[in-house]
């Protein structure tokens, strides 16, 4: 009965997934003009009772059974909750003071998970692709973030109490009481109210500030707890404002993002490469968003740590050397087709076939796509369930020639960790635009070549008489002139107009512009850029529910089960009785721990060896060795268990260091070592 609530559970999950999606992409088809409203609100509707199923059937398990289902999301995020922050995994910041929204501290455990993964992506693509590695400042000049867009364009729609002051984010708070209004027993809305209702809700994250204000309006949505009225929305800006210096009138930020940072140094990163391309930059660090509403736990938070590659590349050629050894991967791909068909389901593909056939742009993206996948897996993520996503053609930047999104499972549903995306020239374009300098690069051609170029000749004399101080500035402006505006700039002139160029009249006989043949040996280009930009909390948040399980039989025996490349710590050493023989022998084997790199802990309470596993299984400890008498008495050998398996073999003293070490790097396997070492019994205590 139990097991055919569960699949029935299961079921209904995986129909309110697929349901989801279809909503998505009507709402697409709606923007395109290829779908009816009423498509969208029918979608809209038969998710509802989808959802409704599903609570249904969740309901008649617990009633059943008098347990929460296996498949209940807020069971397993209640319960691996616990887990997190009992033991310290990470915390609320500034807890003492009661504590603010959108901060955590990473205790000890969290702390070593951190810069184990961190540090595994610095090998995976730092190391192995030899990448460039920078660190830059947080604090970032606002010149910089008017350049890339951030200044005028990173924000949410606010509302704030009117009584309060206090502030949430508009399109959450009309979502919510909109949801609240279909849900409402007491007092339906009528029919046509539903359908209403159920059409702005469609669209309630695409409506602009006046249209946001109107259905507030209308709607009399009010400020949660108080009731009181609340203000029109108005745009907030995302970022932390500061100034810098002691006269505090230059204007910063704290950065919203890495990249910047990077974009900013491309000429002298280009010039200790060499002048060469293709070649990658990269950057761990923190970034600094002042989300209205942080919600999800690590999942929105106001600061968290990035780790950011822009791999500059000519934008003529975006072959991957490497590719092939990524080409026969076959990660699930859901690409636009696959999100806007029948099934609503990612497939999986090779990455060779998906470039064959276009669905990703390029090899240089597809090959990062791939990579990505490889680290996912080497983390801990389940590979069932992550997905790459592409971006719908309305989601994408106007600039962005392709963009993918790595998708991983958890209980808040399909959670995007990692971005990927060509993102052309536009960066190094608006940042050259802004500073005036030349972000540009050369490619030399193997042989000289007859081409048709455009020439620019600034009349000096007409700008000096006209301009004056200004020449130098026109003259520069037209010289940057690229070849499509300068011919656009050449037929307005020519038809006796005037025309502005970086806000400067230029009248005929001031510039002049033809096309010559010249035989050139190089062309100047602005590099495109592709992007992988990775959020390591949100990844480790992943991590933490697919490692996340209970011992069978035995729910409140809780199991992280980390890969042991990322675990925070390698091994535990247990001395069986508190001896003092067994104590020396359990440190000297601590000693040789430490001394290859491997994180333990000695534990020499008085509880049980089965107790201790418990323990640090619960912080997801791989490996625990103990100290018998054995060990000082007889052949010299200790125990070594394995966490997942609870299998236990006998290992010499002086070889566990090496053996465990083994493991860590992924040069051995458990099944090796089981073959190579004789078996360990377990005993009841033990488990």
């Amino acid at each position: 009965m139990a097991e055919h609530l569960e699949k029935e559970i299961q079921d209904a999950q995986e129909a309110v997934t697929k349901q989801g999606d279809t909503v998505r992409s009507l709402k697409a088809s709606l923007k395109d003009g290829k779908a009816e409203k009423a498509a969208v609100d029918a979608a809209i509707q038969k998710l509802a009772e989808l959802k409704l199923a599903l609570e249904a059937k969740q309901k008649e398990f617990e009633k059943a059974t008098g347990k929460v289902s296996a498949q209940s999301k807020e069971a397993l995020r209640a319960a691996l909750a616990g887990v997190l922050e009992r033991r310290m995994f990470y915390i609320p910041s500034f807890k003492i003071y009661g504590s603010v929204a959108g901060f955590y501290d990473y205790g000890p455990p969290g702390c070593a998970i951190k810069q184990n993964m961190t540090q595994t992506w610095r090998n995976h693509f730092v190391l192995e692709e030899n990448m460039l590695e920078v660190e830059c400042p947080a604090v970032t000049p606002e010149v910089v973030l008017k350049a890339s867009g951030h200044v005028d364009r990173f924000t949410d729609f606010m509302v704030t109490d009117a009584v309060t002051g206090e502030c949430f984010r508009a399109d959450h708070l009309l979502e919510g009481h909109l949801e609240a209004l279909l849900e409402d027993k007491k007092n339906p809305p009528s029919p046509e109210k539903v359908k209403e209702i159920r059409e702005l809700l469609a669209g309630v994250g695409e409506l602009k500030q006046d249209t946001m204000a109107a259905a507030l309006k209308e709607y009399n949505v009010r400020a949660p707890g108080t009731g009181n009225d609340i203000s029109p929305p108005f745009p907030f800006n995302l970022m932390f404002k500061t100034s810098i210096g002691p006269r505090g009138d230059m204007v910063g930020y704290l950065r919203p993002e890495t990249a910047q940072g990077i974009f900013v140094n491309f000429r002298d990163l280009l010039y200790y490469n060499g002048g060469k391309l293709p070649f990658a930059a990269a950057q761990i660090g923190n970034s600094y968003r002042n989300e209205i509403s942080p919600r999800a736990g690590l999942l929105r938070v106001r600061e968290f740590t990035q780790a950011e590659i822009e791999h500059f590349v000519n934008g003529a050629d975006k072959s991957h050397p490497k590719f092939a050894s990524v080409a026969d991967l076959k990660p699930l791909l859901y690409s636009r087709a696959l999100q806007m068909g029948e099934e609503k389901k990612a497939q999986p593909m090779s990455l060779g076939e998906a470039v064959a056939q276009g669905i990703i742009a390029n090899e240089t993206l597809a090959y990062f796509i791939g990579r990505t996948w490889l680290f996912f897996c080497k983390v801990g993520i389940n590979p069932e369930r992550m997905r790459f996503r592409q971006h719908l053609q309305h989601e994408m930047a106007h600039y962005a020639t392709d963009c993918w999104d790595g998708e991983v499972e958890t209980t808040y549903g399909w959670v995007e960790c990692v971005g990927l995306a060509d993102r052309s020239a536009y960066d190094l374009k608006a940042h050259s635009s802004m500073s005036k300098i030349d972000l540009t690069a050369f490619e030399k051609f193997p042989e000289p070549r007859l081409e048709e170029v455009v020439k620019v000749v600034p009349n000096n004399k007409e700008l000096g008489a006209v301009f004056k101080k200004d020449q130098k500035a026109v003259k520069e402006a037209l010289e940057a002139l690229d070849k499509g505006a300068a011919m656009e700039l050449k037929a307005k002139l020519d038809a006796g107009e005037t025309t502005k160029v970086a806000g400067f009249d230029i009248k005929p006989g001031m510039v002049d512009i033809r096309k010559v043949t010249e035989k050139v040996a190089g062309r100047t280009y602005t590099p495109s850029v592709i992007e992988p930009s990775f959020g390591i909390g949100r990844i480790m948040y992943c991590m933490f529910e697919h490692c996340y399980y209970t011992r069978e039989g035995d729910e409140t025996r809780a199991v992280m089960g980390f890969k042991p490349l990322v675990a925070p710590t390698k091994a535990t050493v247990f001395p069986l009785v508190q001896k003092p023989a067994l104590n020396e022998t359990a440190s000297k084997i601590s000693r040789d721990l430490t001394a290859a790199g491997l994180s333990n802990i000695i534990d020499t309470t008085g509880n049980t060896i089965g107790k201790r596993y418990a323990r640090t299984d619960e912080i997801g400890v791989p490996f625990a060795v103990t100290v018998d008498f054995a060990s000082v008495e007889g052949d010299g050998s200790v125990t070594l268990r394995e966490r997942d398996s609870m299998a236990q073999v006998r290992v010499p003293q002086g070889e566990v260091a090496a053996v465990i070490r083994a493991l860590v790097d992924d040069r051995s396997t458990w099944a090796e070592v089981t073959e190579k070492y004789p078996a360990q019994k377990a005993t009841a205590d033990d488990e």
